[in-house]
């Protein structure tokens, strides 16, 4: 196969590759990525919690793009809002983190992952579109909200709504689980 037809190809992920590397500059440029931590967000939090959660919200989904673990906002909203309003603003975050991620990266790249002519890859797809929400339910349990599992699953056709239904009911168990280690943690550290 030819250089020309090869980047022809793959060009929706090449622009995708893109979009990512320039989002990594800009949030490295703007200095963003030195704000990116608890203390920032717990402040963000503590100083108003509607326009705190919003800014809280734009920063994990940032943060989820350039691939920064969710455990640090996680920490951040508990320490800031308690462990139960810490965690619905996490599990609110996570959500709206997960869609625009879906959106941004299916709209540039496509259903990329069905052009790869591997058995292997057509048997794990067969098996996503025969159960797309138990799917992607269960793969938000294991994984929550893993920037690889994002961009996986926007590249691999599975439609909107099966996507948004599994990230809905399976990120609240892990959250929780999360929610109840973090407070635990918490609850032995000396941190005010």
């Amino acid at each position: 196969m030819s250089l020309a037809l090869s980047l022809t190809r793959y060009r929706r992920l090449i622009m995708l590759l893109m979009v990512i590397a320039l989002v990594l500059i800009a949030v490295e440029m703007t200095g963003l990525r030195e704000q990116l931590s608890v203390s920032f967000l717990r402040e963000q939090l503590e100083a108003n919690p509607v326009s705190g959660a919003i800014v809280f919200i734009v920063v994990f989904v940032v943060g989820n793009l350039i691939q920064l673990p969710g455990w640090i906002f996680l920490v951040a909203a508990i320490l800031a809002l308690g462990t139960v309003m810490g965690g619905m603003v996490t599990y609110m975050a996570a959500v709206t983190s997960c869609l625009v991620t879906f959106a941004l990266v299916r709209g540039l790249g496509g259903n990329a992952l069905r052009e790869i002519n591997n058995p292997w890859a057509k048997k794990i797809l067969a098996r996503l579109d025969t159960h797309p929400v138990r799917s992607v339910t269960v793969l938000r349990m294991l994984f929550q909200t893993m920037p690889a599992l994002n961009y996986t699953l926007a590249l691999s056709g599975v439609p909107l709504r099966p996507y948004v239904i599994g990230t809905l009911l399976g990120l609240p168990f892990p959250i929780t689980l999360y929610c109840l280690f973090f407070d635990r943690i918490l609850l032995l550290l000396p941190i005010g």
